[in-house]
């Protein structure tokens, strides 16, 4: 806002001063002309007065007339009398603003509003554009407590030139010359005469009618006469004679000798003076233009930035026209053709500034001293007290006279004579003139104007109380006779008097300004005295702190007819918004834009864009995407057509990468605008390639993967699906696959993983760990997958995609590499050189097409061929609009799309992830480092390529299945050290040297051979197994990793070998996902790279074969101690076989073909059922139970030695499966280190514990004792043949089902039982007391093993002897390895109904409690006698066995009493 440096009532004065004329002499003219000045020029620097005069008033009060100012003018006649701004007058308007830009250096102001910090400076184009990121520290260095104005001076020059060129009218005298300098050359031959000569002169100016202009206040014009001195040349003592007859002649108050041109030549060396006169002369220059250049102005209007015509520039014609209505000030130019910005290419010239005409060429005064400075100020002093007040004075007395005399008629009577007689106002112009607009005009005698004429004349001198009387007065009579242009003026004036009033005695009177303004605008259509009037009464408002009033006012005040007086007034409202009590700050950022678009309109680009940027400061980064738009647009136009293009592209940028809600025609249309100006900046210099908006890149989805691509299956071959970009990224996988790469590691060193152990990554991402730099191969390609996302809704068309790199070599030193910077392909990629394939072949995309807001993926490769550190720093490429298929209408059209093409570069900037770990990080925000694009490049590794033949996808469960592993070194460096790991071991085997069958190796053998080793052994009736013992470490590893065996256990370059794999289908049904992890080595060691990894993943379904459950019970016969007759005695263990397969994969029927085991302990003896000589055949859903007869085995002879385990086979075929060998004892061992993970539950039983039960007992030395009395430890293989129909041919499916009987009693299945789900359990608070201790009967039962031997028939002749005794042998077995002690009761104590029914006519006789210790494993016989009263069928199981440890007080009864019957029949003889 425009803050002058005087004070308001300093600047109303000065903008009415007394107006002086001046004539000179030719000679007087040549004299001022030494100085490049003319007599006026010299003058205006010293035309304010430094001291106070004094006049009278009327009533003989004197009145102190301080700080006055003149102004001298030079006499320039004119024909016209123009009540508006001619061409001239608005040009030099315009180039005052135009000239008056915001000086560098200044300090920056900062206005606090609200929530905003707003900016105005000369930094205030920075500042505001969103681009500038520093403004706000630009704006603390300000004190924000204090609130400081922003500064206009381009306004107040306006304000004060439009002032000053102010047209004189005839509806007042303020601006009308009240004197003449006459002004002669003291060289003259006759002084005299030539002042004659100037005095006759302008009495003819003035009294002759011919010209209109200049104006003169009084017919009695005060002519002061000036003789000129000029040191230099003339004779000082005839000028003081010529000045002494002056005296004489105009009297001493009316004449000055005036001395000047004091300084030599020589001096000019010595001495510095100052140069007021600089400041002034531009503008008086172009004020004179007025009349000198009404017409041919258009020559010297260069400084208008836009290079309009200077004619229409603010013109009425141009402005007024209706087409300057159609461009609405948030309107958008895009209509015109893509990329050509055709207002603005022909500006892109540097700006010309119109060059003083005045002869300002050279220094001004230069033949002055400080001296004659001193005699020009005394000069104006004299003429001013002596000459001008007191004429002022004089003529306020005569009016005054005047106006006293007539007042004794009565007003109205005055009024009305004057109307009925016409002795007023008569029509001054013929009827062929125009009759004015605004009403009468009255005659220069006429007292309404002798009353205004002496009003003036008091406020020029300051009596402002007298002169708001007498403008009060004639406001009244104006009005009265509907004069509206003099009441107008009259009121103007009257409101400023009352303002300028001192002690303020009556309030401002604001509605007489919006009266007059009314006035002048809308009834007398003269806009410059209604800019005038509102310049004035703003100040006054903004004065008075009435900022709304001010802002409205000089709202109302804009139109069409001129854009600069609109702009600058809209601009000053604006600020009134801002520096309100309550700052409204969107309205001054909305009318900055409107005041900005009317700067544009009147060529005044700089202030446009200052606007602009100003106003951007408000709307950004606040929602207002639209207005930001806007605004970027037209500060980037603005800036290229002020040869600004950095600021332009940058303008540009910000419209593009914002997400725009623009429609599709808008963007492209700003996308063209961008290419165009990126294209003109660039220009020739293409050193370095600059950053692009588009598209955008989202640079932490950016991916890298290190290697060459998988190769796709060739024919039956299956390649391994390693890692790739297509898929996708799973924590929980990379942490197994993590585990796995471990366990190989630690395989390889000995079971000890390396400190320095991480794992291999060949795909990094966001979720990676990326804290150090990547190794990657040399001639390996690494991939880069950058992700691009289009913003805009027009398609995006890019080429000549690729990746910008540096690469330091390895072994560089500091200096070296201080000496010589890292190789980059920047300058290759720039300047389309040939390309640095010695070091790293960099790949190039040709096209690579962007659809209207896509997001795509660009898949960029390098191929490194040195070793050192390779640094991916962005991606360079060219960008253009990509068409929309429509053709262009010619071959220039074309060449424009062609040449809308730039190229730039966009960086990778990935930032790492956010540090949370300490305090200090968790205070701040802090991100660690992402190092994914910055690989190191090592020497050549080994690449292994693995490919599988036979492979299947789909198995049965349990199914043993035979494929083919191919293993192929494609690198140039041999490998070693080949290993597997597998989150599924039990799932495959690569068998091993010593057991492996002598099977084909070729994939091509027959369909149907058997993966299994064979041996054609017919079954004989009552055969027993056939055993082999087998070292466990000849099958198992101490890990789940698995060496390979490949000849030599090296591959050599190009070799490649293959290998015999065994499937055995998941023992559970389902979908079942099996990964592999290869793991190999270099032969040459030292590498920064220790070891290789390659990965497999494999689906297989599994679909249910067989359910095999197993359990085991002691043989109820009398044990033998002789070892060799093992026919009886052991154990028994029931198989029971059900075919649960649902015939989906044709499955006809099940053959088990054999039944093996393998234990260290025990093993199975003999088959009882079935004992014919046949396999036994399940179709669906069918069931089968075999018997089995199983039997400790026999001692060890070493027992140092590792304890081996016995495989037994019982084929129930004719061929013998030798289950100790691969597959099968593979699959065998690895399935029982499976099982060994999974704990095992404790063995339950369901007999009750005895009511003797009382002493509660440790619960460990019971529960080892039983354990090891009940542990079985017998592991069953269950081998089966499945014949399934397939596309009309038989195929044989062959597998094995494993089930491992841990302990007597329990049942074992080969399903592995599924977990329930846990059921919701009441959260408790108070913690209970623990259960007491009981103890376990069911265990305790198991301790002794008891049988019973008797007849089975028994015949007695009961006629002869009523009572039948039979002897009964009870034998007692400890199977426990502690003392016991056993309690046998014979009484009857059963509470079963029947057992009383069947027991009633048989007792036992003799001593019916017994009371035994038994040794540990002792069997003891105890002879009994049972009673017989009649014959019948007698069950002998009734004695109850109570058993208890010796050292322990508590007795349990054995579970023999709820085994089958022992029943004898007793026959009558």
């Amino acid at each position: 806002m425009a803050q002058c440096v005087q004070s308001v009532q300093e600047f109303v004065q000065d903008s009415f001063v007394p107006m002086v004329a001046v004539l000179c002499s030719e000679e007087a003219e040549r004299v001022t002309r030494k100085n490049n000045l003319s007599f006026a020029e010299l003058l205006r620097p010293f035309c304010r007065l430094t001291s106070e005069g004094h006049i009278r008033d009327p009533n003989n009060q004197v009145q102190v007339v301080k700080n006055l100012r003149i102004c001298v003018n030079n006499v320039v006649t004119n024909l016209n009398s123009p009540s508006t701004f001619s061409p001239a007058q608005r040009r030099m308007l315009n180039e005052v603003v135009l000239s008056c830009q915001p000086q560098e250096g200044a300090a920056t102001n900062v206005i606090t509003a609200g929530d905003y910090d707003l900016n105005f400076s000369d930094h205030s184009l920075k500042a505001s554009l969103p681009w500038y990121s520093a403004w706000r520290e630009t704006l603390s260095e300000v004190s924000t407590s204090q609130h400081y104005t922003a500064t206009t001076p381009w306004f107040e020059a306006y304000r004060e030139n439009f002032l000053q060129s102010m047209p004189a009218s005839e509806h007042e005298f303020l601006n009308h010359y009240l004197a003449c300098l006459l002004v002669v050359s003291s060289t003259e031959a006759v002084p005299v005469e030539q002042f004659l000569k100037l005095s006759q002169e302008q009495h003819r100016v003035q009294h002759s009618g011919d010209y209109t202009n200049p104006k003169w206040f009084i017919p009695n014009t005060l002519k002061y006469y000036v003789l000129l001195h000029d040191m230099s040349e003339g004779d000082e003592q005839r000028a003081d004679s010529v000045y002494e007859d002056m005296k004489q002649r105009y009297g001493h108050q009316g004449c000055y000798l005036l001395k000047m041109n004091s300084r030599t030549i020589s001096a000019e060396e010595d001495e510095q003076i100052p140069d007021p006169w600089s400041q002034y002369l531009h503008r008086n220059n172009l004020q004179n233009q007025d009349v000198l250049e009404d017409g041919a102005a258009a020559v010297n209007s260069a400084a208008v930035e836009n290079n309009m015509n200077a004619a229409e520039v603010d013109s009425p014609e141009k402005d007024g026209a209706p087409s300057s209505l159609e461009s609405h000030p948030l309107q958008l130019d895009t209509a015109s053709s893509p990329g050509s910005l055709p207002p603005l290419s022909a500006a892109n010239t540097e700006l010309k500034k119109a060059a003083p005409e005045g002869g300002a060429a050279g220094s001004h005064g230069t033949c002055l001293t400080l001296n004659d400075h001193g005699h020009i100020r005394q000069f104006i002093q004299e003429f001013t007290f002596r000459g001008l007040l007191p004429h002022i004075e004089k003529n306020i007395r005569q009016l005054n006279d005047q106006l006293v005399s007539r007042k004794g008629l009565s007003r109205s009577l005055f009024t009305a004579t004057k109307k009925w007689f016409g002795g007023g106002k008569a029509p001054e112009k013929s009827i062929s003139e125009p009759k004015s607009t605004c009403g009468l005009l009255y005659p220069p005698e006429a007292p309404e104007l002798q009353i205004r004429k002496m009003a003036d004349l008091c406020f020029l001198v300051q009596h402002y109380e007298l002169a708001y009387s007498c403008y009060h007065t004639a406001k009244k009579d104006f009005l009265s006779d509907q004069a509206m242009l003099y009441a107008a003026g009259a009121l103007e004036m009257a409101a400023v008097s009352a303002f300028l009033q001192a002690g303020a005695p009556r309030p401002y009177p604001a509605h007489y300004m919006d009266t007059a303004i009314q006035t002048y605008r809308d009834v007398c259509k003269n806009m410059v005295l209604a800019e005038r009037c509102a310049l004035l009464s703003a100040e006054i408002l903004k004065s008075q702190v009435k900022y709304s009033e001010a802002a409205t006012l000089l709202i109302k005040m804009t139109s069409e007819d001129s854009d600069l007086r609109s702009a600058l007034l809209l601009e000053q409202a604006a600020h009134c918004f801002i520096n309100m009590r309550n700052p409204m700050v969107r309205k001054f950022a909305f009318h900055m834009i409107l005041a900005g678009h009317r700067f544009s309109k009147a060529g005044q680009r700089r202030h446009a864009l200052r606007c602009y940027c100003q106003a951007m400061q408000v709307y950004k980064e606040r929602g207002w995407s639209l207005a930001e738009d806007h605004i970027n647009f037209t500060i980037g136009r603005q800036s290229f057509t002020l040869s600004q293009p950095e600021n332009a592209v940058t303008a540009f940028r910000q419209i593009l990468t914002n997400d725009s809600r623009q429609t599709a025609t808008q963007q492209g249309a700003f996308l063209r605008e961008y290419l165009y100006v990126y294209k003109s900046v660039i220009g020739g210099k293409e050193d370095s390639l600059p950053q692009l908006p588009l598209p955008c890149i989202h640079s932490s989805a950016t991916r890298v993967y290190f290697g060459h691509e998988r190769r796709l299956a060739e024919g039956e071959k299956q390649a391994a699906t390693h890692v790739s970009l297509d898929q996708e990224y799973d924590q929980d996988q990379a942490s197994m696959w993590g585990h796995l790469e471990e366990q190989l590691v630690a395989s390889a060193n000995r079971g000890v993983v390396p400190g320095n152990f991480q794992p291999s990554q060949c795909c990094l991402n966001s979720q990676t760990d990326n804290l150090r730099c990547p190794l990657a191969v040399a001639e390996e390609p690494i991939v880069v997958e950058v992700s691009f996302r289009n913003p805009l809704k027009v398609p995006l068309a890019l080429s000549n995609l690729s990746l910008l790199w540096s690469f330091t070599a390895e072994g560089t030193s500091p200096s070296e590499e201080n000496a010589e910077e890292a190789i980059t392909n920047e300058e290759t990629l720039t300047q389309g050189m040939k390309q640095k394939d010695d070091i790293v072949t960099t790949e190039i995309i040709l096209e690579f097409h962007l659809g209207p807001e896509e997001t795509k993926l660009a898949r960029l490769r390098l191929l490194p061929h040195r070793i050192g550190q390779l640094n991916i720093v962005g991606v360079v490429y060219n960008l253009a609009a990509a068409s929309s298929g429509e053709t262009a209408p010619s071959t220039e059209g074309q060449q424009t799309l062609d040449l809308m093409v730039v190229r730039g570069r966009q960086d990778l900037k990935i930032q790492g992830p956010r540090l949370n770990q300490t305090k200090e990080d968790k205070m701040v925000i802090q991100h660690g480092l992402d190092r994914r694009l910055d690989p190191i490049i090592t020497p050549p590794m080994p690449l292994m390529e693995v490919f599988f033949l036979q492979f299947p996808t789909a198995l049965l469960c349990g199914e043993i299945r035979k494929a083919y592993v191919e293993f192929c070194n494609v690198s140039g460096v041999a490998l070693s050290g080949l290993r597997v790991a597998s989150t599924h071991p039990d799932f495959f085997t690569f068998g091993s040297q010593t057991t492996t069958p002598l099977t084909p190796v070729s994939p091509t053998s027959a369909e149907n051979c058997s993966a299994y080793k064979t041996l054609a052994t017919p079954r004989q009736p009552g055969s027993v197994a056939t055993e082999v013992l087998v070292s466990a470490g000849d099958f198992s590893q101490p890990s789940g990793v698995m060496g390979i065996p490949i000849e030599g256990s090296t591959l050599q370059p190009g070799e490649s070998t293959q290998l015999p794999l065994w499937l055995r289908g998941p023992d559970q049904e389902g979908v079942h996902e099996i990964n592999f992890l290869f793991y190999y080595e270099s032969t040459e060691k030292g590498n920064k790279i220790s070891h290789r990894v390659l990965r497999h993943s494999v689906f297989i379904c599994a679909s249910r074969s067989l359910s095999v459950k197993a359990s085991a019970c002691r043989s109820s016969g009398p044990p033998h101690h002789s070892l060799e007759d093992q026919g009886s005695g052991g154990t028994l263990v029931f198989i029971d076989v059900e075919n649960i397969n649902t015939s989906e994969a044709g499955v006809r029927e099940f053959h088990i073909i054999q039944v093996s085991s393998s234990s260290q302990h025990w093993r199975l003896h003999k088959c009882i059922n079935p004992a014919k000589d046949e396999d036994c055949k399940l179709t669906s859903r069918e069931r089968a139970k075999l018997c089995f007869r199983a039997t400790p085995c026999k001692p060890q002879a070493t027992s140092n030695a590792v304890q081996k385990y016995t495989f037994a086979d019982l084929n129930l075929g004719n061929e013998r499966i030798i289950s100790s060998s691969t597959p099968c004892g593979d699959f065998f061992f690895r399935g029982c280190r499976s099982a060994e993970v999974q704990p095992v539950e404790a063995p339950t039983s369901r007999t009750t514990a005895s009511s003797r039960s009382q002493v509660c007992v440790p619960t460990e030395d019971i529960g080892n004792i039983v354990k090891k009395c009940n542990e079985l430890d017998l592991n069953i293989i269950v081998i089966w043949k499945a014949y399934v129909v397939e596309d009309n041919k038989q195929l044989i499916l062959e597998g094995q089902l494993h089930v491992a009987l841990q302990t007597i009693g329990k049942e074992a299945t080969s399903l592995t039982p599924k977990e329930e789900t846990q059921e919701m359990v009441l959260l408790k608070f108070k913690s209970e007391a623990p259960p007491p201790v009981i103890l376990p009967a069911a265990e305790l039962s198991q301790l002794i093993k008891t049988n019973l031997h008797y007849p089975e028939t028994y015949t007695h002749p009961f006629v002869q002897d009523s009572l039948c005794v039979v002897p009964v042998t009870l034998t007692l077995s400890n199977c426990s390895l502690a003392r016991v002690e056993v309690i046998i009761d014979l009484r009857h104590k059963s509470a079963s109904p029947e057992s009383v029914e069947v027991h009633s006519s048989f007792t036992w006789v003799g001593q019916t409690q017994h009371h035994l210790q038994l040794r540990p494993q002792e069997v003891l016989c105890l002879t009994l006698r049972a009673c017989f009263l009649q014959p019948g069928v007698y069950n002998l199981n009734t004695p109850r066995v109570f058993a208890k440890l010796t050292d322990q007080g508590a007795m349990c009864e054995t579970s023999q009493q709820t085994a089958s019957p022992a029943l004898i029949i007793i026959n009558s003889a």
